[in-house]
């Protein structure tokens, strides 16, 4: 389907290099079975060569995986591919990932190597991992970074050669999104062949952009976009998959489509942050504690009104609990009563006008007000003039 977006996560590889957030096998295959659950359509194991540890990983999730592709990366080597095939031998639906640096930071300071060599290298592994599985990926990394006639002659090779996905990487997570974009468009109209593979996103987050930029390499004509869940990975991580897949179901205008079943997003990104012990930052996008809590007067007002003032996204879309409405010294008389009401007392006007200031001094000495407090402050209404007996029945209800 012309318009369907092929997600491809990356969290057992690329996401698990993060330092201090090393899975064992059996964690590993729990994710996996969580993100087949999800709608995840590609799922990259591991890095099979690289241990002993990650062979048996990427071997365990290939058995049992059964809808999803299990997906194994390489680099350009012929031994790094024979045990990516021998790891894959059981998957339903085995991928390679093969590829090498296309940037001349790559090239000549890296690799030690010149184009012409690369070029070759490039060739020769995916026809090499050709002979063992259909579907092979190629990477040219820092393509972000790799000069965009070059990237066209490499790309084109590989899909000569057999290539059925080609990636994209901005490796370091240097380029601007229209940048990005850009060279994605430029491909797609100078490549012979392109039309018969699939373009991927690989963007990391060193500047804050690889959503942005994944989100332009879809507009201009990629099909996959390799990311994370809660955006972790190598540095300052990569793609964030709840971002891109919130954007597109919010997003009319991209007209793309996923299968990935947004209710299980944040279940998804907490047993990830649980088993990789990388907590999710509060202001985290749609996964984030804060990211459905008010605490601005104005802001709790507006949504008290209706909701869609200051949410595009309901907690229901990606399986979150509640909206909250944070009570702290910013907070205004219509979040103080519902908060109120919600623990049993339903206060008049007046009644929640007479209470406010002793609210703001409480505030101003906590950085929030919870359920507790409140009850507190309630107690002491008697020196507020509020009526004792309305606060005597709605206890009742507590």
């Amino acid at each position: 389907m012309k318009n369907q977006i092929i997600i491809f996560d990356t969290t057992l590889r690329d996401g698990e290099q993060v330092p201090g957030s090393k899975l064992n096998t059996a964690e590993k295959i729990k994710i996996a079975y969580q993100l087949e659950a999800l709608g995840v359509n590609v799922i990259e194991a591991g890095f099979p060569i690289s241990s002993p540890g990650d062979f048996e990983a990427v071997e365990a999730i290939a058995k049992r995986i059964k809808f999803a592709t299990v997906c194994a990366l390489t680099r350009a080597v012929e031994k790094d591919i024979d045990v990516a095939a021998d790891a894959l031998k059981q998957a339903v639906a085995p991928r390679i990932h093969t590829g090498i640096g296309t940037s001349d930071f790559h090239v000549y300071s890296k690799l030690n190597m010149n184009r012409s060599s690369v070029l070759e290298q490039a060739i020769a592994s995916v026809k090499y991992a050709k002979k063992y599985v259909s579907d092979v990926e190629f990477y040219a990394e820092d393509a972000g970074r790799t000069e965009n006639q070059y990237l066209a002659k490499v790309v084109e090779a590989v899909i000569k050669a057999g290539a059925t996905v080609v990636n994209i990487p901005d490796t370091t997570g240097f380029c601007l999104p229209e940048e990005y974009g850009a060279k994605i468009n430029y491909l797609m109209e100078n490549v012979k062949g392109i039309e018969n593979v699939i373009i991927s996103t690989h963007c990391h987050n060193d500047l804050g952009l690889a959503t942005a930029n994944a989100i332009a390499g879809i507009e201009n004509g990629a099909r996959q976009i390799e990311c994370t869940m809660n955006g972790i990975g190598e540095r300052a991580g990569n793609t964030s998959l709840e971002e891109v897949v919130m954007i597109m179901q919010k997003h009319d205008r991209l007209q793309f489509i996923n299968t990935i079943n947004s209710k299980l997003l944040c279940e998804t990104s907490q047993m990830v942050s649980d088993m990789m012990q990388m907590p999710i930052q509060a202001n985290k996008a749609i996964v984030g504690s804060n990211a459905f809590a008010h605490s601005s007067g104005i802001h709790q007002d507006g949504f008290l009104k209706n909701r869609e003032n200051y949410e595009i996204i309901t907690p229901e879309e990606v399986g979150a609990i509640d909206s909250s409405i944070v009570l702290t010294a910013r907070s205004g008389r219509a979040a103080l009563a519902y908060r109120l009401k919600n623990i049993g007392f339903d206060l008049t006007k007046d009644e929640i006008t007479n209470l406010y200031p002793e609210f703001l001094e409480m505030a101003d000495k906590e950085k929030e007000i919870r359920d507790e407090q409140l009850k507190i402050l309630i107690d002491k209404a008697s020196f507020l003039n509020i009526n004792s007996q309305n606060i005597q029945a709605s206890s009742v209800n507590l």
